[in-house]
């Protein structure tokens, strides 16, 4: 009798990355991640994000990027001196086997490479071409550069993030939220043009801008101002609203700050609260009928933060928030990353895996991919590769 076997969703496919910023390198991460085969394509230089640091050891080196080692498990690495006709020759023969491109060069570029993605796609028609770019293949803007932060400011996203105080600029989020953006519009054209194969047989041209998935991405900002004809304002930890909302961060007593929302306006979630702070005696005068109505509250709520603030100082931060879920009040914690690390749900769950890696004698922390399915196998991680470490399996098999 054969045994059932868990299905490897892209087990098979062929990936060619020629990319040079985290957008492109993280959909090959989360392709990679569903069995794919990830080859990231590397002039002798090594890719930029090989040379950004913080560096394992504090030893500056191609090979030692923390940040290359996050977008780039999984993957193998051959390096293409491509800006030559001999190279372009090797990436051509390559791509003949290949099911996806993955592309981060703007159109300019492409030109001066002697590269043609529209060439390419008829050439190899079964070949799917990504070009993940900061504005796209077309416009007056497609060879302009962009970076997070630009990409962030120019979509409109950051004109919400910051502080109550207006006179301090709009303050960027971090992680990488705009290439982390343009990724996931980039990874659901890949999966669906694999999709369409299926049917057509023939590949396709995915055209994915930066600054088209920044400009989609603004929350509620688009909404008020297509509809009600308003700017929202940014405010501290809160969405960015017409009006000013209630504030909703605390300091507990350990000096660790939770986030409660006051349900100001929710009348579930104020009887909650008001339980919650009448079980330790510190509802104060909130008891009073006149705090059911929720006009009242929202003309109020700095009394109810009053309050709210005396009440949190008085608990640490896991206090707060293993008691207040546990009445079903919406509070968490603010943890900094390395909090995460001993997270206990995170842990139950298994998010972080160690990798072995023989450039720290041992094993390095990595998280998995954030997903779990009951009948598809991700793969297992496996190190970021080294600086054209399969270059020469590669070319002898493009001339084998």
């Amino acid at each position: 009798m054969v045994e059932d076997q868990t299905p490897e969703a892209l087990d098979g496919i062929k990936i060619v990355e020629l990319t040079r910023d985290p957008a492109g390198e993280f959909v090959g991460k989360l392709l990679a991640g569903f069995h794919a085969d990830v080859l990231k394509v590397e002039l002798p230089e090594g890719s930029p994000g090989r040379h950004v640091g913080p560096f394992v050891g504090r030893e500056e080196d191609v090979d030692r990027s923390l940040n290359f080692w996050y977008y780039n498990t999984n993957k193998r690495s051959a390096v293409l001196e491509y800006r030559t006709a001999e190279g372009r020759k090797l990436l051509e023969d390559l791509l003949d086997s290949t099911d996806v491109l993955i592309s981060g060069i703007v159109p300019q570029e492409l030109s001066d490479l002697g590269l043609d993605l529209q060439a390419l796609e008829a050439e190899f028609p079964r070949l799917i071409i990504l070009s993940m770019t900061p504005y796209g293949l077309t416009g007056p803007w497609k060879d302009w550069a962009s970076s997070d932060l630009v990409a962030l400011a120019l979509g409109s996203p950051l004109n919400s993030c910051g502080y109550d105080d207006h006179s301090i600029p709009p303050i960027r989020p971090g992680g990488g939220q705009s290439y982390h953006t343009a990724a996931s519009f980039g990874l659901l054209g890949v999966l669906l043009a694999l999709l369409e194969r299926q049917t057509s047989g023939r590949g396709q041209l995915i055209d994915v801008g930066m600054h088209d998935c920044l400009a989609v991405s603004s929350e509620l900002a688009n909404l008020f101002w297509f509809y009600p004809g308003v700017e929202v304002q940014r405010q501290t930890c809160r969405a960015a609203q017409p009006t000013p909302t209630q504030p909703c961060l605390f300091r507990c007593a350990d000096d660790r700050w939770v986030y409660l929302a006051t349900f100001a306006a929710e009348q579930k979630g104020w009887v909650t609260l008001l339980e919650w702070l009448e079980s330790k005696d510190l509802a104060v005068d909130l008891s009073d009928p006149k705090w059911q109505e929720a006009s009242y509250r929202q003309e109020n709520f700095y009394h109810v933060y009053e309050i709210l603030t005396v009440f949190l100082q008085l608990q640490t931060a896991e206090e707060a928030y293993h008691e207040g879920q546990a009445r079903g009040v919406a509070i968490g914690p603010l943890n900094s990353p390395e909090d995460l690390f001993n997270d206990e749900h995170l842990i139950a769950r298994g998010l972080f895996v160690p990798v072995e890696d023989d450039q720290v004698a041992g094993s390095v922390i990595y998280p998995r991919l954030p997903y779990k399915f009951s009948d598809i196998e991700l793969a297992p991680l496996s190190r970021p590769p080294r600086l054209g470490e399969h270059t020469e399996a590669l070319i002898r098999s493009i001339k084998s």
